[in-house]
């Protein structure tokens, strides 16, 4: 491989699978990742690595993909600081980091919600569709909408890392269908099935979205932009407000059945 480091990275986990491993280890975890288009010298840089770890990580590769070679990259490229063991963010984008707590929470009740799907009963069925109502009005409709059309929209569109994360929207919505379509024919497996994918999917889409997406969007806007994405989001804030409290509230209530539920159980 004559230039690893303008090379997708999909075609160098497949090509040596052991780098997988080697970023896995960095916190990269592009194994999983349903687009693999990314380059693996953007990659790199886009983790924030510090410059020590960053060597170790080119070394280690390097002794996969090119024994006795050393990959760097260039000397104008280098000399970033080392990641800040808390991430901070500016204010657009500690919104949305607050938003994915609200969302988590809800993903913690999946489990829960898929354990006890009884279609037979209409109070089962509507438990369903008030997942799937937060899902599609809170997670995407309010939440979603936020990052494709507004703070996507100040990087390149075809930046391959947000093609991936349109593609997990994707599939989230897909996951989202399939709950509807398996209460419709009344399939109980479905619709557990859709609900641990979605779990699934947006768990490591908001880990990715956190940690890597966000601090590295946030090194890149201009205050001009930073302060542009504040006001509109403090716009679509205004007019979603009850949005907010009511999906806030149904959250509460869910975390408040399970808590009753497992006292009486454990009576």
């Amino acid at each position: 491989m004559e230039t690893p480091l303008k090379t997708p990275i999909k075609e160098v986990i497949n090509r040596f699978p052991p780098v997988g491993a080697i970023l896995e280890e960095f916190g990269i975890g592009c194994v999983p990742c349903s687009v693999g288009t990314c380059l693996l010298g953007d990659v790199v840089e886009i983790h924030n690595l510090s410059p020590a770890d960053e060597d170790d990580l080119m070394m280690r590769i390097a002794s996969v993909v090119s024994p006795g070679q050393a990959i760097r990259r260039p000397d104008s490229e280098r000399g970033r600081t080392a990641k800040p063991r808390k991430l901070t963010y500016s204010p657009p984008l500690k919104r949305l980091v607050d938003e994915h707590k609200l969302i988590l929470r809800f993903i913690a009740m999946v489990p829960e919600i898929a354990g006890r799907v009884d279609l037979e009963s209409g109070e089962g069925r509507e438990e369903i569709l008030a997942a799937v109502d937060f899902i599609r009005r809170y997670a995407d409709r309010y939440h979603h909408a936020k990052e494709e059309d507004i703070l996507f929209a100040c990087f390149d569109p075809d930046l391959d890392i947000l093609k991936a994360m349109h593609e997990d929207h994707r599939q989230g919505r897909a996951c989202v269908q399939g709950v509807l379509d398996a209460l419709e024919r009344g399939d109980t497996d479905g619709v557990v099935e859709n609900l641990h994918g979605y779990a699934g999917i947006l768990t490591e889409h908001i880990k990715k979205e956190d940690e890597i997406l966000y601090p590295w969007m946030d090194r890149n806007l201009s205050t001009h932009q930073v302060g542009e994405l504040h006001a509109r989001f403090q716009d679509v804030d205004g007019r979603y407000r009850e949005v907010q409290e009511s999906y806030e509230a149904y959250v509460e209530k869910v975390e408040k059945n399970k808590f009753i539920e497992r006292a009486e159980v454990s009576r």
